[in-house]
């Protein structure tokens, strides 16, 4: 059999294996450093049983870089750490290294080696009886590929949350599974707005995981962070306290905190949270936007000051506060360019210095990108809406962008905040024009958004009538 028979063969075999060479994570470039970045943090400072697996994937990622003998360091490190596991556990979870093992072999051209492992992988599918003699159904294996498509970014959440669910429907009070799926609600909920129905399930999935897992403090932080959402401020101090008199994950704990008193309004508490986790991970683009958005609080707070117009020195420290902002926010997209949130706020706070070609700049690369989640475009129109009407003083393009964020399918948030704000707009313009047709149209669209037909119906009709008075003015010989 000729070289590249055999290379052929050894491949249509890696190919049915389970592990990161095979699990087509949705990665960009540009997102490699940050993700390896993040990876060597949670190493390093998350304290929790289910870390495991973050050395395989690190092997993959150091394997993108073309940094194939730090890959065989980190899966080395992987096979050391599974020995610590029980032995029923980690021989299924066992099976993810060897594949990983394989592949990175292939890819250097040691296929002898390739094999072997190749071969432990066989051993092991024959000793749990597996149909294939490359791959075992088990919820482990699930749990593995969830736990790694979570880690690589929101493209990959709603498989990662599949993964976790299919876990869970062999063995549901299994803590590791619920922990991981818990986690991906969490952050599916967190693009999506869901309405109250899908706040209540994500709720739902954190309690549980606690209720399994009582010390993790990480889980406690994003319960804290999810009853603040639906207006349980209080309760969700006493777990944010609870997260902060414990030791673990210190680190993950204090950005989370600071999350929770930003929004609290509790800014100073905030930064000193955030400067203290900075201290341990520098590299953070999630921290370095959490810092801008205590210093645009700030900002926002001291406009809203007892004069509503501020002058002289309070002017000067809005001024200083929008350019510190712009200092954090940048260096986040430093770190993570793919961090689409924080274009926004940095638009944003070069409009508030009136530099708005900078701003618009910002926008029409944000609306140029391929974004992923519809709740992410309708935020971009929604704020892009207001640069347009606030500082562009433009309304029509205002309202062709928040009628472009209303959508009744996706993030109803967002469409409230953008219907809201379209029907200002319009009223505005129907008081001082009652003869606009475009105007009522609108405002009749936007009482069929809302359920009020009758009105719809009345505007639509005040239209028409406008419509045909005007065609007939136009047609009219004299």
């Amino acid at each position: 059999m000729s070289k590249n028979s055999e290379e052929d063969q050894l491949k249509d075999r890696l190919e049915q294996l389970r592990c990161h060479f095979t699990w087509k994570f949705l990665i960009e470039d540009v997102e490699i450093a940050d993700l390896e970045n993040r990876i060597y943090s949670q190493i390093e400072f998350l304290d929790t049983k289910f870390n495991v697996a973050i050395h395989s994937l690190l092997a993959y990622v150091k394997h993108l870089k073309g940094q194939n003998m730090e890959a065989l360091q980190s899966l080395k490190q992987a096979e050391d750490l599974r020995q610590t596991e029980h032995v029923g556990q980690s021989e299924v979870r066992r099976l993810v290294t060897w594949g990983n093992y394989a592949w990175l072999y292939y890819h250097m051209g040691r296929l002898e080696e390739a094999q072997i492992y190749l071969d432990k992988v066989e051993s092991t599918c024959k000793k749990f009886a597996s149909p294939s003699c490359y791959t075992v159904e088990s919820p482990e294996m699930d749990c593995e590929e969830g736990w790694a498509l979570l880690k690589c970014g929101g493209r990959n959440y709603e498989r990662a949350k599949a993964c976790f669910e299919k876990a869970l429907e062999v063995d549901p009070d299994n803590p590791e599974f619920n922990t991981g799926y818990a986690i991906a609600v969490y952050r599916l909920a967190g693009f999506n707005r869901a309405p109250q129905t899908g706040e209540v399930f994500c709720l739902q999935t954190l309690k549980r995981a606690i209720e399994l897992n009582p010390e993790d403090p990480y889980i406690k932080s994003l319960l804290a962070l999810k009853l603040q959402d639906i207006g349980q401020e209080a309760e969700g101090e006493k777990y944010i306290e609870e997260a902060l008199t414990n030791q673990s994950s210190q680190t993950y704990v204090f950005r989370y905190a600071a999350k929770f008193y930003r929004r609290q309004g509790s800014v100073d508490k905030a930064l000193h949270f955030l400067k203290m986790a900075l201290r341990a991970t520098p590299s953070s683009a999630f921290l370095h936007h959490q810092v801008g958005l205590c210093y645009k609080t700030q900002m926002i707070q001291m406009k809203k000051g007892p004069n509503g117009q501020p002058r002289g020195r309070d002017r000067e420290n809005i001024h200083r506060l929008v350019r510190m902002a712009i200092c954090e926010f940048k260096k986040a997209l430093e770190l993570r360019p793919g961090f689409h949130m924080v274009y926004i706020d940095l638009a944003e706070m070069y409009a508030e210095l009136g530099q708005h070609r900078e701003a618009e700049d910002i926008f029409q690369k944000l609306l140029s990108m391929g974004i992923f989640h519809d709740h992410l475009h309708q935020n971009i129109h929604f704020r892009y809406g207001r640069f347009q009407e606030f500082h562009r003083k433009s309304e029509v393009n205002a309202i062709i962008h928040y009628l472009k964020a209303i959508n009744k399918e996706n993030s109803l948030f967002t469409s409230n905040e953008s219907l809201r704000a379209l029907e200002k707009l319009v009223l505005r313009r129907h008081r001082r024009n009652g003869a606009d047709i475009e105007s009522l149209s609108i405002l009749g669209f936007i009482h069929k958004w809302k359920g009020e037909m009758h009105e719809a119906l009345e505007c639509y009709e005040q239209a028409l009538r406008l419509a045909a008075g005007s065609e007939n003015s136009v047609g009219h010989v004299p």
